[in-house]
């Protein structure tokens, strides 16, 4: 059995989507890893994170794209590209 997102979707850890408290679903944003500068754009489809000072939670396919794989969480830059 596969977990839903907040949007309603099956969760898939291949894609590039995000969870964010706020952001319509669908949003676009392009994430960047402040310490290597890779980024990658996600979309929105959940909701969190809600643990404090943690403002995205990325899919383990948009973490391992920007670097983050081993260290679970790093600080980024995030900037809305296209709200649907």
């Amino acid at each position: 059995m596969t977990s839903k997102t907040a949007s309603g979707e099956r969760m898939n850890a291949a894609n590039l989507t995000a969870a964010h408290r706020s952001l319509r679903f669908g949003t676009k944003v392009k994430v960047t890893n402040a310490r290597n500068g890779k980024a990658v754009v996600v979309r929105i489809n959940d909701r969190g994170p809600f643990i404090k000072g943690r403002v995205l939670d990325l899919s383990k396919a948009a973490a391992k794209n920007i670097g983050m794989i081993n260290s679970g969480t790093a600080k980024v830059c995030y900037e809305i590209v296209k709200a649907d």
